[in-house]
Formats: structure tokens, sequence, C-alpha cells
């Protein structure tokens, strides 16, 4: 594993080569990242390629056949090549193999930069089909952003900010963590969600078409805040884990596809938001994480 360390005027930045992961974010001494302490959550801010969230009894099908894979796919714990291009860029690739056709049978490359400007961190995916067959990939961010950032703060000190909503509609979950319908209301105050998933009693918030493709994580306790602006992804889920009063971490993860649900087809390619690459095509996907 690399640790590469990123830095303008703005930021300091660490991010490793095991799964292409931020592992720190630091504007004006204050650590904005989640610390993956393993007693409450250990990772920080893991890549989901090629799929988003859990499956269907474990699998999906491609071509009629039936494909066991693990939750999140398999890039978050994945060995990446390293590339600093600056000392405010870094590029990290991947490419397919033995171990990934066995759970997703496509030839691909995957390319994950973080890009410093200002105060953001912009992280850009290109996704390459490298083979002979159209490849249907999901692609997610999950980065844990750090609450309680000043002594005697607590998460219900945050909330989540949407622009021009009284009222979000989230997708129904089952226990086993597969979406259902119809969407629930959930109302806002003053535009803020105030509430965990937990406090819903659902294990992820996940939202379709964010007005704007915006939200910002803020406190009504301080003046630090982080924006995300995620134009190529039409789904944002919102989680911390279960069980924990006082968390000290919000995910706020943007995707580009929607996670399985009792109402989408078994073919991969078919679920809703899925894209599908000729041989040779490739996409490109970016979020902004701007910190105040």
């Amino acid at each position: 594993m690399t640790i590469i360390a990123l830095k303008n005027d703005t930021l300091s930045v660490l991010a490793s080569s095991k799964g292409a992961e931020l592992q720190s974010v630091v504007r004006n001494g204050a650590e904005r990242l989640w610390s993956g302490d393993p007693a409450v959550w250990g990772r920080r801010a893991p890549l989901l390629f090629p799929l988003i969230g859990r499956l269907r009894n474990g699998w999906y099908a491609n071509d009629g056949k039936r494909v066991g894979a693990p939750m999140h796919g398999f890039c978050r714990d994945r060995a990446f090549a390293v590339e600093q291009v600056s000392d405010s860029h870094v590029r990290f690739e991947t490419v397919s193999d033995e171990g990934t056709r066995a759970v997703y049978p496509f030839d691909f490359r995957l390319c994950v930069e973080f890009s410093l400007e200002d105060n953001a961190i912009v992280k850009s995916h290109i996704v390459e089909n490298t083979g002979n067959a159209p490849m249907p990939f999901e692609l997610g961010g999950h980065e844990a952003y750090a609450t309680c950032l000043l002594p005697g703060e607590r998460m219900t000190d945050y909330f989540v900010r949407f622009e021009g909503l009284d009222t979000i509609e989230m997708f129904g979950m089952d226990e086993a963590g597969i979406l259902t319908l119809p969407k629930i209301a959930v109302p806002l105050e003053d535009g803020r969600l105030t509430k965990t998933p937990e406090q819903l009693g659902i294990d992820t918030i996940v939202l379709e078409n964010v007005p704007g493709s915006t939200i910002a994580l803020a406190s009504s306790a301080n003046r630090c805040e982080v924006t995300v602006e995620f134009p190529d992804f039409p789904y944002l889920g919102i989680w911390t884990k279960a069980g924990q009063d006082d968390a000290r971490y919000l995910c706020l993860e943007p995707w580009s596809a929607l996670p399985d649900a009792h109402f989408s087809p078994r073919e991969l390619a078919e679920k809703p938001g899925v894209r599908v690459l000729a041989p040779g095509e490739r996409a490109t996907l970016a979020y902004r994480m701007t910190f105040r």
C-alpha cells in the first residue's frame, strides 16, 4: 500500500493506493474525513465498482447466467497502480484480471484521479471497456465526512442541507438492504435533514434526482461544511452505521446507478441507472467535494 500526499495552499490530503481511497483531508488544521476507527466503522471512503450495495441473494444475471458477487464490488480493497502527476494531482489505475472476471465477467480499465482546486477535491473516475462485449457497470463514492469537529459537539448539531426542497422522497428498504417501493416522504426543516438514517428507521437514505445535484453537510455549532456536487450521478446515498448514538461521521455517496431493488430486473445491464459501454468506449464520471 502506497500513501500519496497532496497539498495546495488550502488543503492537505492523503490518498491510498489500496482502493484508490482518501485517507485524510485537512483544512485549517482540522481533519475533515472520518478516521476509520475500527471500533466504530473501519473504512473512510471506499470506492464502489462495478456494483453498488447488496445483491438479492448475492447474485445478478449476465446474459441469463447467474453471477455471484460481493457487496459494493471488489475495488474498495484492490491494489491500484499509482502515478503522482503533481503536488496536487494523483492518478490511480487498475485493470481486470482472472480474479475480477470470476465475479464480473468483463475486461475493463478503471482510473481514479484526485485533483486539488483551491478548497475543493475533484474526484474523477474514467471507466474503459477493454473487452469485446458491451460492459454494464455501476460506480459510486462512499466518503465519510467527520462530524463533531469541536469539543462538546454532538451529531445532533449536524444536518444535511438541500437546495429548494421542503421534503425528500427516499426509497424504502427491507431488512436485507434491498430497495422497495413506494417511496417514503421525509419532511425537511428549512431545507435541512436533521435525522440520521437509523432515526428514520432505515439503513440507508437513497434518493434520486437531487435538485442541482448538490448537497451539503453543515453544523449549527460551527461554520465548517462540506458541499458535494455530483452532476454525473443521478442517485445519492446517505449513511452512517446503525447502533451509534453519536457516530461522528456521515457518508454522502454519489451513485451512478440504483442499488439492487425488488422492482429491478436480475440482468445487470437492465438495472436502473446502469451504464453500458461498447467495446473500446470510455466514460468519465466526476464529483467535487468543497470544504469550508
